[in-house]
């Protein structure tokens, strides 16, 4: 039955529309997340279990497999295979770094460090104020954000006299405006009161009132360097290190030795001359007598370099220990009155040298031609040299103009164009000079204690391990082989910082002696060097304490240091981050790391140079003749090894003798620290693969191991490193000591003969 009335039907609205606007767009937001979600877990889980074979994945080695994975015979589901991936935000981000780095079109077994590193060169550009950048600048520079962070707050009410100073100097390294306004008023007054630069003073200049010595001792009470003829320091006897004796050097120079033998012909040393004349014309002097004179100072430092001894010779540690009596000295080179020099060099009142007190001297023969070289030498020759040294070092701190011309100087030497910001160089400045109170405000806020704990595990891992070493090695005899175990147990280690840089009170006391008269930037750097100077000549009659926290208070840097006197290793705080040590990710990454660093650095104390040195930091011979033998047959192998590799893009080879220390330590590191894995992995079971790459545990430790050398530096920095460093470029620390390595070899499956697994292999510890 039909109605005239029209029915209205009332449906029930939507579940949607039922929603507010807002609840409408949590929904949709939500349901795209979950997509997302779902998608994502189906790519990864697809990624790692269905791989394609790529070059890397055919070479993993089928007992590395085994070594690493459950059972390489069995399908491996889905979720197995999730499970044994760590998916943590730190292995997340550590895979990330890894792949970044890494170039896996290139064969491992044919360059290892290629491979590990090929991204990472292709793709960085190295900033116009830098020479390189490296995995150790990238964590310095993050370090020195950190630094500015801290040094910028403004002074707080009772806030500590060394943090105060501290911020002064960074204050005072800023100001700009007042440096541009003192010009140079303040260094000529200082070059006046230190004598006169002759080139600038001309026909004023008196002869008559210039000698070396007094120029030495001037400079000492302004707070320059002593150190431009003769080099002074105070050091621990060689032999009898509970005593500090006076040590006399060869003069330092304002250009290495090894390029200044060679010339104006040299480019750098062209450079160099260039450099000095444009200097002092800036500073007043008349161009033609610039280069006459500066030309004159130039020969006599080309004659100062000859007269020393090359680098290569200063590796055994005996010839440099000399010790006389000052009356014996006297008696040999008797044209200095060492009485005198010695005593107004330290400039001590509470100290004062006598004729039987003794004295080491490094370098006798550069001290018998040192003299014959100043009777032969005018006097205003000598003190435009000398001069000349004491305003180069000021040129850092002055106009914009000077620095200008020194960044010229600097771009043929390192490549580099131009200036790092200035906030960046005022740190490194105020950091440098007040390095232990830069410390104690670094460690305070940013340093986490787990990491000094599981640092402390892994050298005690490692040192283990090369205690096993010395067990075992075949070429050592008994008796040599008990002192060789009885320095490796006593060898102390100082990890991330000592705890007196929590004290105010211990901070407060090392820095009480120190005050600023002025805030003028050269005079303020030149009180901070009295303060140092002052702070090292005081020790002399100090007694030796080898852990002495000062000594190892200095945690800000991105570094690791062996000491032969002390036997001790040091891992600052500032190396224990970054591409070196995380908390959060496989151990595999941090013993391939820092775990190289930690084996690199406890290798040292048995290096060619380390290894003359005893438990006890003395200098004595313990090695029996016929070990003493086998160890330099074996040493000598990596010195023609390294020696063989060139650089084409220089035209040089490296340098096997300079290198031969840092090289026998990283082939040592890193073999102490694979094993030391290798052991933990036993008591502790498989750890799990990082995402994306699929690599085993112990391959990941040798891409781990490359990564803390990846690198990419000018090619005027590598002629630098290759002529004057001791260590090899960073591509030779990689693929030498990992080719030395049957371990690699084996991880990688790499053939006999291929260029990562050579027939012919050095190894020493």
């Amino acid at each position: 039955m039909t109605s005239g009335v029209k029915q209205t039907v009332i449906k029930n609205p939507s579940w949607w529309k039922r929603r507010t606007s807002m609840e409408r767009c949590l929904t949709l937001l939500s349901a795209v997340v979950f997509f997302i979600t779902i998608a994502l877990l189906i790519a990864l889980v697809t990624v790692l279990y269905n791989r394609p074979s790529d070059k890397s994945s055919d070479l993993i080695h089928s007992e590395a497999l085994q070594d690493d994975r459950p059972d390489s015979t069995n399908t491996i589901s889905d979720q197995h295979c999730v499970k044994n991936v760590c998916l943590t935000t730190g292995c997340i981000r550590t895979a990330a770094d890894v792949l970044n780095n890494m170039d896996q079109t290139v064969d491992p077994c044919d360059d290892f460090y290629q491979f590990a590193c090929g991204n990472f060169i292709q793709k960085t550009n190295i900033p116009d104020d830098k020479s390189s950048v490296t995995s150790f600048s990238v964590i310095s520079d993050l370090l020195q954000e950190q630094l500015r962070t801290m040094i910028e707050e403004p002074v707080k009410p009772r806030e500590p006299k060394p943090f105060v100073l501290l911020k002064r100097v960074y204050k005072s390294c800023m100001n700009k405006t007042a440096i541009e306004s003192d010009g140079l008023t303040t260094i000529k007054s200082i070059l006046k009161d230190l004598g006169g630069w002759p080139v600038l003073e001309g026909p004023k200049w008196e002869e008559g009132k210039f000698n070396w010595r007094q120029s030495v001792y001037k400079f000492r009470k302004a707070g320059y360097s002593v150190d431009y003829f003769l080099d002074f320091s105070i050091g621990i006897d060689f032999k009898n290190t509970s005593r500090r004796v006076i040590d006399i050097d060869q003069g330092a120079l304002g250009l290495r030795r090894e390029f200044l033998i060679k010339g104006l012909d040299d480019k750098l040393v062209r450079a160099y001359y260039d450099y000095m004349v444009d200097i002092a014309v800036i500073f007043g002097a008349d161009t033609e007598v610039a280069k006459k004179e500066l030309k004159e100072s130039l020969d006599f430092e080309i004659k100062l370099a000859n007269i020393s001894l090359p680098s290569e010779k200063r590796r055994n540690a005996s010839l440099l220990y000399n010790p006389m009596s000052v009356a014996d000295l006297q008696l040999k080179f008797h044209s200095i009155p060492w009485l005198e020099y010695l005593n107004s060099v330290l400039d001590l009142p509470e100290i004062k040298i006598k004729n039987t007190d003794m004295v080491i001297i490094s370098v006798p023969s550069y001290i018998t031609e040192l003299e014959k070289l100043l009777s032969n030498t005018p006097k205003r020759i000598q003190a435009n040299y000398v001069m000349w040294r004491a305003a180069a070092s000021s040129v850092s701190y002055l106009t914009e103009q000077l620095r200008q011309r020194q960044l010229r100087y600097s771009t043929i030497l390192s490549g580099r164009t131009e200036r790092e910001s200035r906030w960046k160089e005022c740190v490194d400045i105020a950091a440098g000079s007040l390095s232990i109170a830069a410390g104690a405000l670094y460690v305070r806020k940013y340093f986490h204690e787990d990491a000094r704990q599981n640092a402390i595990e892994m050298v005690s891992d490692i040192r283990n391990e090369f205690i096993d070493i010395l067990k075992t090695v075949e070429w050592m005899d008994n008796v040599t082989r008990k002192h060789a175990l009885e320095k490796a147990a006593t060898m102390t280690s100082h990890i991330a910082y000592p705890d007196e840089l929590l004290s105010d009170q211990k901070l407060e006391e090392f820095y009480g002696g120190l005050d600023f008269k002025s805030d003028h930037y050269l005079r303020t750097m030149l009180s901070l060097t009295l303060f140092g100077t002052e702070y090292s000549f005081k020790r002399l009659t100090m007694p030796v304490n080898k852990t002495e926290w000062i000594t190892h208070g200095r945690p800000a840097v991105v570094n690791a240091f062996y000491s032969a006197i002390e036997n001790s290793i040091q891992f600052p705080a500032g190396i224990l981050q970054g591409v070196f040590f995380n908390n959060d990710r496989p151990r595999y990454m941090n013993y391939g790391a820092i775990g190289f660093v930690i084996g690199h650095e406890i290798t040292h104390g048995f290096d060619d140079q380390g290894r003359q040195f005893d438990k006890d930091g003395n200098l004595v011979d313990w090695w029996a003749s016929s070990t003493k033998e086998a160890f330099n047959k074996k040493a000598q192998c990596i010195i023609d090894q390294y020696g063989n590799y060139s650089i084409p893009e220089i035209g040089l080879n490296l340098n096997g003798i300079n290198t031969q220390g840092e090289n026998i330590a990283d082939n040592g590191g890193i073999k102490e620290a694979y094993v030391a894995y290798s052991k933990w992995v036993k008591r502790n079971g498989k750890e799990p693969r990082l995402p994306g790459l699929n690599y085993t545990g112990h391959q990941l430790f040798w891409i781990s191991a490359a990564n803390v050398w990846c690198s990419k530096t000018r090619l005027e920095e590598i002629k630098q490193l290759v002529v004057i460093d001791g260590h090899s470029p960073d591509k030779f620390r990689v693929n030498v000591p990992l080719g030395n390595m049957d371990y690699f070899a084996k991880d990688f499956n790499c053939p006999k003969g291929s260029k990562m697994n050579p027939a012919s292999k050095c190894s020493l510890w």
